[in-house]
C-alpha cells in the first residue's frame, strides 16, 4: 500500500528545494555577446538585464539598425545561457526527475 503521507512529505521537500534553487539561481548572472564581443548583455537568473555594454566603435547614427540587431542578439545569447543554467539547476534540485516541460516562474 502506498504511503500517502510519505509521498506528500517528499513532494513538499522537493518543492522547498526547488524554491531555494530558484532563489539562488535568480541571483546568478550570465553574459551574452554579439558582434565578436562588441555588444555585451548581462542577465540575472530571472532574465532581468543587469548591464549593457556597447563598444564605442558601433555608435554611428547611420548604423542604428545594426546596433539594435546586435543588442537583440546579445540579449538572446544571454537568455539562452540563463535558460540552460535554470534547467541544470532544477535538474539537480529534483535529483534528475523530469518536470515534463514545466516552465518555471521566471
Amino acid at each position: 500500500m502506498l504511503n500517502i503521507q510519505g509521498i506528500m512529505k517528499q513532494a513538499q521537500q522537493m518543492q522547498r528545494k526547488m524554491q531555494e534553487t530558484q532563489a539562488k539561481l535568480g541571483q546568478e548572472e550570465r553574459e551574452g555577446t554579439s558582434g565578436g564581443g562588441l555588444v555585451k548583455v548581462v542577465l540575472n537568473g530571472k532574465s532581468e538585464m543587469k548591464s549593457l555594454n556597447i563598444d564605442k566603435s558601433l555608435v554611428d547614427a547611420d548604423e542604428v539598425d545594426v546596433l539594435e540587431d546586435l543588442i537583440l542578439a546579445a540579449y538572446n545569447d544571454a537568455h539562452q545561457k540563463v535558460d540552460a543554467m535554470m534547467e541544470e539547476g532544477m535538474k539537480e534540485a529534483t535529483n534528475g526527475v523530469g518536470l515534463g516541460g514545466l516552465k518555471l516562474p521566471f
